[in-house]
């Protein structure tokens, strides 16, 4: 699984993100440190054409604006097409009414590979009862193993859910990973480069649901190691992008604490 991050340096995926203002910055650099190529587009003129040659695709509804939902969908419509692997991260799904009512839309509309979110996003999406503000996750001290592998079975992809301890699974097979740090919380963008990062793997990588993992594994590991000395967050923000481009087989091996279930 590890010598999955040496496929995406050779491959050089392009990742097309649709995704939110905020972040947007951050993820691009991401995707380049792991060894990817970045696009982001809110044309509707290219959707068609760009989807077609991209590697795969994210849709982040982080920043809700109007005029791009219907971009959102037929970009997802288009991946699904040209077959391309496509990411949703329903960030503050349970945050408005607007945004729960969108993402049902698009899981209506899309068939997405992957959902990744913290966990009170992905237990809403599931219809379970959640702990949640604004786009913030509080339930992070349950094993929650069981409830997320149903839920990938009913939406029938491959489900993250980041927290203490990130779960992944394919409603068959779970695997944990247990690297991290809290700093990754208190840096605006770790979830949404998490997403960029996830794009890399499973746009170089045949095994989707390695690769899925690897792209977690990769955040929560690069967090843990860049924070070693307890740094303050402006510091850790700038070790955080050094440590993802530094990453290597070895490193995920030696300091990967990974549990396959």
């Amino acid at each position: 699984m590890y010598k999955l991050i040496n496929k995406v340096k050779e491959v050089n995926p392009l990742v097309l993100h649709y995704t939110n203002e905020v972040t947007i910055n951050d993820c691009a650099n991401a995707t380049l440190a792991l060894g990817g190529s970045p696009l982001m587009s809110y044309s509707y003129e290219e959707v068609e054409e760009i989807v077609s040659i991209a590697s795969s695709v994210i849709i982040n509804i982080g920043t809700m604006n109007s005029s791009r939902l219907n971009l959102f969908i037929e970009a997802g419509k288009a991946a699904n097409k040209y077959n391309k692997p496509v990411i949703l991260d329903p960030v503050g799904v349970f945050a408005t009414k607007t945004r729960s009512n969108f993402i049902n839309e698009l899981l209506n509309k899309v068939k997405f590979d992957v959902i990744k979110g913290n966990v009170a996003e992905i237990k809403y999406i599931g219809g379970l009862d959640f702990k949640g503000k604004g786009v913030d996750s509080f339930d992070d001290d349950e094993d929650i193993s069981e409830i997320i592998k149903k839920i990938a079975k009913k939406l029938e992809c491959i489900v993250v859910a980041t927290g203490k301890v990130d779960t992944i699974t394919d409603g068959e097979k779970i695997i944990k990973i247990n690297n991290g740090t809290c700093k990754l919380k208190s840096v605006t963008g770790t979830g949404c480069m998490t997403g960029s990062l996830i794009g890399c793997y499973i746009g170089a990588c045949e095994d989707k649901l390695n690769a899925v993992a690897m792209g977690v594994l990769t955040m929560g590991l690069s967090g843990e190691l860049a924070d070693r000395d307890n740094i303050a967050i402006g510091t850790f923000k700038v070790n955080l992008m050094d440590t993802v481009f530094n990453m290597s087989e070895e490193k995920l091996f030696e300091y990967g604490k990974v549990e396959f279930i």
